[in-house]
């Protein structure tokens, strides 16, 4: 375990398997990459792109794309639920000030964006595949891991970049902490409305918020954080009469979005919750990032920003020619604060929206200083 690591294994390819793969090929390093799905594509709608995961992308070649593809913005309106501004909060240029500060984009063009420069790089992709076991018992001889296609690879280092259900957080035996926020949220894309240029959250309506966001020149994604409930329990109607009934009340652009949802309108409708590693995020040598490690409601818009932070600080660390201990010890030391925090006030952002008359509730301030610290270096 002192010889530098040659040879990685990634496992899950969304945003932070992707970036990480893209950026250890940039170091010349040997990777393999395996993805469960057969075909390699985002599942979900709108995603709001902050400046710092701009700023990991841009690391690894592809910010330019992306940021053409979708909406650029800079800043967030906080609106009553008739409408009224409250607040207009200035985005910080969380990625330096060649890039957008946020941008929203359709999940689908990102991964489609990373997907293929990682064909591109030289990286052995395994689509279909998944990890069975793992077997590391600190030789110098590797890890070695079995995987579904009856192959066996043996590696320097495994990463865990499989989400909030990872298999292989299982595998190790990590344990995460989950923690229900208490909300469900409902989304759904749709044509962009003439006069969004930015993103915009409701308060005070009859649900715990309302929201939207421009993802492209055309195309734009809404929401409504609702209380949570089993997905069952409304029975058979159309998932688009359900969220257009959540959204009645508000107003601005809302009865515009409401009007545009119908029976292909495609609705998303999900519990959310939050989950941390409190310990270490490895064993032995095998590591977990991104969802797999810290996951959050997107109250933040920080989960794809964790996500290729954590592959850019990794690669870092990877090239430098550490060790495999002494690159854990260090990722452990610049990460895991920096992630808790977002974790953690995310959670208290989404409790707030739960129990608006909490005694020094402050959402803006702290969505202010949380954009602060992530201004500074990952």
């Amino acid at each position: 375990m002192d010889q530098p690591v040659r040879r990685v294994l990634v496992v899950g390819g969304g945003t932070a398997g992707s970036v990480l793969t893209l950026a250890l090929r940039q170091r010349g390093l040997d990777v393999v990459l395996v993805e469960r799905q057969s075909e390699w594509k985002a599942i979900g709608h709108g995603i709001t792109i902050q400046g710092n995961a701009l700023r990991a992308l841009r690391d690894v070649g592809v910010a330019d794309e992306v940021v053409a593809a979708g909406a650029p913005f800079d800043r967030l309106r906080m609106r009553t639920v008739d409408g009224e501004l409250i607040q207009e909060i200035v985005s910080p240029p969380l990625g330096g000030d060649d890039l957008p500060p946020t941008m929203g984009s359709m999940r689908f063009l990102l991964q489609e964006v990373l997907s293929r420069h990682v064909h591109d790089s030289g990286a052995d992709v395994r689509l279909g595949t998944a990890v069975e076991a793992i077997e590391d018992d600190g030789a110098d001889a590797g890890v070695a891991v079995a995987l579904s296609d009856g192959s066996r690879e043996v590696v320097d280092l495994v990463v865990g970049a499989d989400g909030q259900h990872s298999t292989v957080r299982s595998l190790i035996g990590v344990e995460a902490r989950r923690r229900p926020v208490g909300m469900a949220i409902w989304r759904m894309e749709g044509p962009r409305q003439p006069g969004m240029d930015c993103a915009e959250l409701y308060y005070g309506g009859p649900r715990y918020k309302a929201g939207y966001a421009p993802i492209s020149p055309d195309r734009m994604y809404a929401y409504v954080l609702d209380e949570d409930r089993r997905l069952e329990s409304y029975g058979d109607r159309p998932l688009h009469e359900l969220m257009a009934e959540r959204a009645e009340g508000y107003g601005g652009l809302w009865p515009a979005i409401r009007a545009s949802m119908g029976p292909d309108t495609t609705i998303d409708y999900r519990s959310l919750d939050a989950l941390l590693i409190d310990g270490p995020w490895h064993q032995g040598r095998v590591l977990l990032i991104g969802d797999a490690a810290h996951a959050c409601p997107p109250m933040l818009a920080q989960g794809a920003a964790m996500a290729a932070e954590d592959a850019i600080v990794l690669a870092e660390l990877i090239g430098d020619g550490h060790p495999v201990d002494t690159v854990l010890c260090l990722f452990m030391e610049r990460r895991q604060q920096r992630a808790a925090m977002v974790v953690d006030n995310s959670v208290q952002l989404a409790r707030w929206e739960v129990e608006p008359d909490t005694p020094g509730a402050d959402p803006a301030g702290l969505m202010r200083s949380s954009m602060e610290i992530l201004a500074g270096p990952y």
